[in-house]
């Protein structure tokens, strides 16, 4: 097995894909701050990619925080993240400067302007235009066949799918079940800012969700309507907590659900700790409308 390279600029990254073009590749999308999480989706991109190339990327994109975000905070921890990258099988690791990936004058972008606009997107304004640009050059840069993101971020994942889909990106996109603490909470690089109270409160969010999950699928939440507010309820009572949104929608377009019918529905909200805001999500195993 070869050593994983690491390319910190354009014309490194072009020049070793050009030396594996006939390799099939995967490309792992980070900002870094590697845990268990990003682990696994370098575990699955093996998995799918057994003879062929696994890239990640470790880059902190300005483009999707907002002004008063934390993106000079956003934890950086180049050498541990890149062991973990090699621990994990990854073939190359792609670290560049925010000047290799922008131009000054840069003056283009993606904008979507259906799925996006809702849930973390109405808080989070421009997030999502970061998100499409930055992943569309990256796509560009490493020419994947495939790419692994988390269902954590199931939006942005949901955004992901429709990029491909408009832009004709011949890459297969596949999304990987959220890792999780043994108490249920999603793993995040965000967990590190919580108070010892904060970390302990928020499980809630995991227990709440998988709560109102069961209850729909045993046909006892009747109404999307009952089920938000089944969810607000419990996770309001939380002192430390406080909600940004909480969302019953369609798993595919993300719109909010007035009644339980042919879709299958999705749980997804963000909740602030403190000033550390957490997201979360959890699918409903199977089609409400075939409920006995």
């Amino acid at each position: 097995m070869s050593a994983m390279e690491v390319l910190k600029t354009k014309g490194e990254l072009w020049n070793w894909i050009g030396s594996r073009r006939s390799r099939a590749r995967t490309l792992v999308p980070t900002m870094g701050a590697l845990h268990r999480g990003h682990a696994s989706l370098f575990d699955l991109a093996r998995e799918k990619t057994p003879d062929g190339d696994v890239v990640a990327t470790i880059f902190v994109n300005p483009a999707q925080f907002g002004p008063n975000e934390d993106f000079d905070a956003y934890p950086r921890q180049l050498e541990a993240d890149l062991a973990t990258c090699d621990r994990h099988g990854v073939d190359a690791v792609f670290t560049p400067a925010e000047g290799e990936m922008y131009q000054a004058d840069a003056s283009i972008s993606i904008h979507e302007d259906e799925i996006s606009e809702g849930l973390c997107g109405l808080s989070r304004d421009g997030h999502f235009d970061g998100v499409c640009t930055v992943v569309a050059k990256l796509f560009n840069l490493t020419q994947p066949h495939a790419a692994v993101f988390g269902e954590k971020d199931f939006q942005q994942l949901a955004v992901i799918r429709r990029l491909v889909r408009d832009l004709d990106f011949p890459i297969d996109i596949v999304g990987a079940p959220t890792v999780r603490e043994e108490d249920g909470l999603a793993l995040s690089s965000r967990n590190a800012y919580l108070s010892v109270k904060q970390r302990e409160q928020a499980p809630v969010i995991f227990r709440t969700l998988s709560r109102v999950a069961k209850q729909i699928a045993l046909s006892e939440c009747e109404t999307p309507v009952d089920a938000r507010e089944s969810l607000v309820e419990e996770m309001d009572s939380v002192s430390e907590s406080r909600i940004d949104y909480v969302a019953v929608v369609d798993s595919e377009t993300l719109e909010p659900l007035a009644e339980f019918g042919n879709s299958a529905p999705r749980l997804i909200v963000a909740v602030f700790f403190g000033k550390t805001r957490l997201i979360d999500n959890v699918g409903i195993s199977e089609n409400v409308s075939d409920r006995q």
